[in-house]
């Protein structure tokens, strides 16, 4: 996948798993990560987020954020309103 391409969390955990594996086989980890199509860099750091995570807890983890984001975005709306009414308030007095 290219540059900057978003993977599901559930799926990292399969590549991730899909490496190890791998690797204790005796494959160097630089070539297990190619064969995946990603780098070592991308490897290590995800070990280090998603490193002994169960699939499950993966896509409870991407369901959390994505309510998350939907509350972030809720907030933010809600924000706006707020202002906008207070400042049709302090405009009619």
């Amino acid at each position: 996948m290219g540059r900057g391409k978003k993977y599901p969390s559930e799926q990292v955990v399969y590549l991730l798993r899909k490496i190890e594996t791998e690797v204790e086989n005796g494959k160097p980890t630089e070539q297990a990560c190619r064969d995946v199509g990603i780098v070592e860099l991308t490897y290590y750091r995800w070990r280090n987020e998603f490193g002994g995570l169960p699939v499950d807890q993966a896509k409870r983890l991407r369901a959390l954020e994505q309510e998350n984001a939907r509350l972030k975005r809720l907030v933010a709306e809600l924000s706006l309103d707020k202002s906008q009414l207070k400042n049709l308030l302090l405009g009619s007095l």
